[in-house]
């Protein structure tokens, strides 16, 4: 999670506060997919893109009741949903899903190959790495969206002041 906001300023649920876990639903699916049914892992999915919605929804109604001269209320509001969406598409979704899904099919595949282990401490065992594996990827893929999203879609936006996404 990030850093508490200062004081006296606004309280972002989708940032500051348990809220912002739910992104990592697909994660934690991911993770358990060699013990859960398929279905299991979609509804993760199906949190994790809830979650980025109503956070691109909410920074889009953000956007239009802040005053600006800089750009239209039309334009501001759909820079803040477009960049939130996007950022939140790949930095939650996306990559870290496509990420924890590797890392397990990876290590379940080796711990077949170099191990007699039964099949189910194989498993447990993936789930276990691919749940360690979350919290190591995070800030490393959030920054690199950051340097993707500042390299070009960001470049396209009419407005000079960068939008507060991550």
């Amino acid at each position: 999670m990030s850093e508490p906001p200062p004081r006296g300023a606004e309280r972002d649920i989708f940032r500051d506060t348990w809220v912002r876990y739910l992104g990592y639903a697909n994660e934690v699916g991911e993770a358990f997919r060699s013990l859960v049914p398929a279905a299991v892992v979609w509804l993760s999915y199906g949190v994790s893109s809830s979650y980025v919605l109503a956070d691109a929804v909410d920074k889009g109604k953000k956007a239009g009741d802040v005053q600006s001269p800089e750009a239209g209320r039309s334009t501001r509001v759909t820079v803040a949903v477009v960049d939130t969406f996007v950022w939140q598409a790949l930095a939650s979704v996306a990559i870290p899903g496509f990420t924890i899904n590797r890392v397990c099919a990876a290590s379940l595949y080796i711990l077949g190959t170099a191990t007699r282990w039964p099949l189910s401490i194989r498993k447990w065992t993936t789930t276990a790495l691919g749940l360690l594996v979350i919290p190591v990827i995070i800030h490393p893929i959030d920054r690199s969206v950051d340097f993707l999203l500042d390299s070009s879609l960001r470049k396209l936006y009419p407005s000079v002041e960068k939008p507060s996404s991550s």
